[in-house]
């Protein structure tokens, strides 16, 4: 890559008509998990949750589809059949919309029509999935074919401690998150859910330097609370000073015209009734925002046997671990997978020419360190818990490990291993 260039990411906020649809599909998935936990079921690979949710959303109006295979009350044998508790998800899927914020005409949390059409597992994918007696153990093969991709940097250890993200996608984040936090405090009373940031940032030298444009689209009430009618510059004024503050000093453009603010005019109808939502259309927001590649399998709503999700939270893993440690200030690691098979079918490391070691060796030895079957991974990083819905806006990398298990693979605890590797 050249050394002076500028780089574009773009976020949505939580009430995005995608991410609407993202956190439904992944508070199901929460709740079938924790209904193992209940159960003491959460680690057999025999009994416990596979889930692949979709939802779609649109004016007053959720379908909530897929396969998966869970334990009473949500799911119940009726002959043949699994058949799922459909109020059940139905309230689920509710109160998802009433926490973040939708009481409108076009889609509110009470008055949306709610189908449920989740059915159970095919057992032809079941049967690859299973875990299978191996030499160690049980080893449950991979939910699907595909490649994922991890990545870590060095460039906004500066800006927060621990994130190993790029500057781009880690800002706009950052702007999103500042305006839900006003929203959600009354400080932002007239601002609504929906929301998009894009943040271009001029790197020099390879280092990021500062903004030269940042859109913010928000979603707003028609009327402020003195009955003026919103236009553009009142809704920049409104929100000028927590854009400001989610930036480096010195790095808010100075030209107002590299500031825009709603520059298609009024953003009054938004959300899913301005917009039809789908779970798993934001793979880029969720992840690198473009800086680094895409497998391509969407997380939201999927059981971690699914390798695109649980696969790339181990490339991640692992690629932050490398940059954590010193040994490349720029890692991407690439795996892949084969349905059914439980070892991955190639393991990629590389560190764009920033390596104080060999990368080959690398190769080797993180999969010898971390083993990348799904069983390993699953229980390695506990991801068999309720800790999916909160990964479901502002990306699933870049956040703080927390203390019931979410974000486990944000964790830097291979520094010591791999710095002695070497």
């Amino acid at each position: 890559m050249r050394k002076n260039y500028l780089f574009t990411s773009e976020s949505v906020s939580e009430g995005h008509p995608d991410k609407v649809s993202d956190q439904i599909s992944d508070a199901i998935l929460d709740a079938f998990l924790e209904n193992d936990v209940k159960l003491g079921i959460a680690d057999d690979s025999q009994v416990n949750t596979r889930l692949g949710c979709e939802t779609l959303c649109t004016t007053n109006k959720i379908v909530i589809a897929g396969e998966g295979r869970g334990q009473a009350p949500l799911f119940h044998k009726h002959g043949d059949k699994a058949i799922v508790d459909r109020e059940l998800l139905s309230k689920i899927a509710r109160e998802v919309v009433q926490d973040i914020g939708y009481d409108q005409d076009g889609f509110s949390y009470y008055g949306a029509d709610i189908e449920v059409l989740l059915h159970g597992q095919s057992p032809d994918i079941a049967m690859g999935v299973n875990a299978k007696k191996k030499k160690g153990g049980e080893e449950e093969g991979a939910g699907d074919q595909g490649m994922m991709f991890g990545y870590a940097c060095t460039e906004s250890e500066v800006y927060e401690k621990g994130s190993y993200m790029p500057a781009p996608i880690f800002f706009a984040h950052r702007i999103l998150r500042t305006l839900s936090e006003g929203r959600r405090s009354g400080k932002l009373f007239d601002l609504q859910p929906d929301a998009k940031s894009q943040v271009t940032v001029q790197y020099v030298d390879g280092v990021a330097v500062g903004c030269t444009k940042v859109v913010v689209s928000t979603q707003h009430n028609a009327q402020s609370r003195n009955g003026k009618k919103y236009t553009p510059g009142m809704v920049k004024d409104l929100i000028s000073t927590a854009v400001e503050s989610s930036l480096p000093k010195g790095w808010m453009p100075k030209k107002p015209s590299d500031f825009l603010v709603n520059p298609t005019g009024n953003f009054v109808v938004g959300g899913p009734d301005g917009d039809c939502g789908l779970t798993g259309r934001k793979i880029i927001v969720d992840t690198y925002g473009g800086y680094a590649p895409h497998g391509g399998g969407a997380f939201s709503g999927k059981d971690p046997t699914k390798v695109d999700r649980s696969a790339a939270y181990a490339a991640r893993y692992l690629a932050k671990n490398v940059v954590a440690a010193g040994l490349a200030d720029r890692c991407t690691i690439q795996v892949s997978y084969a349905i059914g098979v439980a070892d991955p079918m190639s393991v990629l490391v590389e560190t764009h020419g920033t390596s104080k070691v060999d990368e080959r060796k690398l190769e080797k030895l993180l999969p010898q360190i971390f083993r990348l079957t799904p069983t390993n991974i699953r229980r390695t990083l506990k991801l068999n818990r309720p800790i999916y819905r909160r990964t479901a806006a502002y990306g699933h990398f870049g956040r703080a490990p927390e203390k019931d298990g979410g974000f486990s693979w944000e964790k830097i605890d291979l520094v010591k291993e791999l710095r002695g590797a070497f």
